[in-house]
């Protein structure tokens, strides 16, 4: 006897046949069958969160932005431990969570990441001004310059009995390791070469996700073709990035400082930190940048960049002093040797860069001030304070930027949103970039949707860095979430008041520990280690 469930059914409940015992076990059999496929077919299939009834948490009744940059969608997310156990319709009354959040009316997205940060998580571990805009992760090691280059584990270390706040992916610091090989000015030996390479895979063993340069700095400034192309291959080899602070910021350099890191995008992917040009403007320079980066994508050249909001700088007074004057002892001599030739060229160059007006101090003795006003409260000209405070002196804000070009190099396919900020420094990006994303370039000029946005601030950098578990809003990625209104985010930090956090991120949830809610900190820290898993020694 050979029958389908329909016909079982038909002869069970409206036919007036009869059937024998053995035929009837045969259909009884197969309903019990059909029941327990149904059953299965129903907890596991449907809905796969009916199958793990104990959730931590119910976040209900969203929109999700996803971190992909697809068109947001309502769902509701379930989280167990550190981590997103389910994303879609969820019947509460078949579920059991600790904790339930009632999101409707606002959004959820993955917690931004932010791939240009500088700060010490031994000294300053809250970070309050990365969530208060909602980054949940921080990228330092930055400009060539990082902590125990070839002993990365040892400060991996430090920082998890400090237990920051936020989640700390760590690069590798060329200019650091220069320093600590001892290199000066002159090309490399080949036993210095082989040593920095040492020193390089060491701290990529340790989980750091590439390598910084800073090329306008001493003492990367120093470093030529081949010592980059040769650590280059060190990163590649690690599956590793390149991040640069590049040799020239400035319009006329621009192009031939893209050009030097594409060189090493030969063997390593390779990213420009804090894009921007130097006394360029206009929309149309911004789209020859672009384009100029998009050729080297056309020759299968790994390369993405960042840019944080601003018009303005931040940086060491040294960045208006020659390169023959940037160190303490060049400047001594050259104020003994050549004075007038080094006010020359700094008198050259501050009104290049928009006058003694537009350099605002943000550490030293004058910080708050700008160095119009600085000289004005000393009875000097700007010039010769500078001489006397010497490149290394203070740091300040440059405005030296175009707000037009730079919001066009914001909307470029491959670039991401950074702060370059600090919870000390003294400019508003280190409080304000995240969330001046949302209120300026999408409320405001609508020059991206909430969703591009969101991309360029989580799912983007994610993929840059090679981040596997953060940066998207899927099942089994980790629980760095946000949820939020995005009418009500608000930058609040400006240049004479930069330490303000922002509004609006008033939920945060940092590996599946909530860190605030209804927009106040509590004490938990539950931030970690980021390491790149596909370093080699891994």
């Amino acid at each position: 006897m050979n029958l389908s469930i329909y016909s079982i059914l038909k002869i069970l409940f409206y036919s007036e046949q009869k059937i024998s015992v053995d035929s009837f076990y045969m259909i009884l059999k197969k309903l019990i069958k059909f029941s327990v496929l149904l059953f299965v077919f129903g907890v596991f299939s449907i809905n796969p969160a009916y199958a793990q009834q104990q959730w931590d948490w119910h976040i209900a009744g969203g929109t999700v932005i996803d971190g992909t940059g697809e068109v947001p969608y309502q769902a509701d997310l379930l989280i167990r431990g550190d981590s997103i156990g389910y994303i879609g319709d969820v019947d509460a009354d078949t579920i059991r969570s600790e904790h339930f959040v009632n999101a409707s009316g606002k959004v959820i997205t993955p917690g931004f990441i932010d791939p240009h940060a500088h700060g010490d998580p031994l000294e300053t571990p809250d970070f309050q001004n990365f969530l208060g805009m909602g980054v949940t992760s921080i990228v330092l090691g930055q400009d060539g310059s990082s902590p125990d280059v070839g002993a990365l584990n040892n400060w991996f270390v430090k920082v998890k009995e400090a237990s920051p706040t936020v989640n700390i992916a760590m690069l590798s610091g060329h200019g650091s390791i220069r320093s600590k090989v001892d290199v000066g000015k002159q090309d490399l030996t080949q036993k210095e070469l082989k040593r920095m390479q040492k020193l390089l895979q060491l701290d990529l063993n340790a989980g750091a996700f590439g390598m910084s340069t800073g090329l306008e700095y001493v003492p990367g400034m120093y470093a030529g073709e081949s010592e980059l192309e040769k650590l280059a291959k060190v990163v590649g080899e690690a599956n590793g990035l390149i991040m640069s602070h590049m040799r020239s910021e400035d319009d006329s350099r621009i192009e031939a400082s893209l050009n030097e890191l594409a060189e090493q995008g030969e063997f390593a992917s390779v990213h420009a930190s804090h894009l921007k040009v130097v006394y360029g403007e206009g929309e149309k320079r911004a789209q020859e940048i672009l384009h100029h980066i998009d050729s080297f994508r056309d020759q299968g050249i790994t390369i993405t960049a960042d840019v944080y909001p601003y018009s303005a700088s931040f940086t060491g007074i040294g960045i208006v002093f020659p390169d023959w004057a940037k160190t303490k002892s060049e400047w001594q001599n050259a104020l003994q040797e050549r004075p007038e030739i080094l006010r020359q060229f700094l008198q050259k160059k501050v009104a290049q860069r928009n006058g003694p007006g537009a350099i605002l101090f943000g550490s030293g003795e004058f910080a708050g001030l700008t160095l119009e006003e600085a000289a004005e409260q000393e009875n000097k000209s700007a010039i010769d304070l500078l001489m006397e405070m010497g490149p290394q002196s203070a740091s300040a804000a440059h405005f030296v930027m175009d707000q037009e070009l730079q919001d066009r190099l914001m909307l470029g396919k491959n670039v991401m949103v950074s702060s370059d900020g600090s919870p000390t420094m003294y400019h508003p990006r280190g409080y304000g970039s995240f969330a001046k994303m949302i209120r300026y370039y999408v409320n405001e000029k609508e020059l991206l949707s909430l969703e591009e946005a969101i991309y360029k601030m989580s799912g983007l950098p994610a993929q840059t860095l090679g981040l596997k578990d953060r940066g998207l809003l899927q099942e089994g990625m980790k629980a760095d979430l946000l949820i939020f209104n995005p009418a009500k985010i608000k930058d609040r930090a400006t240049f004479e008041n930069p330490h303000k956090l922002a509004e609006g991120f008033d939920w945060i949830m940092v590996n599946g520990t909530l860190i605030r809610e209804g927009g106040e900190f509590n004490e938990k820290r539950n931030g970690q280690i980021l390491r790149n898993r596909n370093a080699s020694g891994k």
